[in-house]
């Protein structure tokens, strides 16, 4: 039995809430089991232990803005 075109609308317009959980959840699972997680914070690359210590890792390079549907080419 599949999904209704209104459905699956639905579905996709709540995407980037449900992508925000998963992350969310990751990442507090990965600091729970005792691993450190990496995380960008002001520009910069950061590794985040479970006791709750920062360690900079690199200064992030400037973002790009893109429109939707816009393509890059990766070099």
């Amino acid at each position: 039995m599949g999904l209704s075109e209104k459905a699956l609308d639905y579905l996709e317009e709540h995407i980037p809430e449900l992508a925000e959980v998963a992350f969310k959840q990751a990442y507090w699972a990965a600091l729970a089991s005792g691993s450190s997680v990496l995380v960008s914070e002001n520009g910069s690359l950061v590794e985040v232990f479970p006791d709750g210590t920062r360690k900079f890792i690199k200064e992030l390079p400037a973002w790009i803005p893109v429109k939707r549907g816009q393509r890059l080419e990766l070099k």
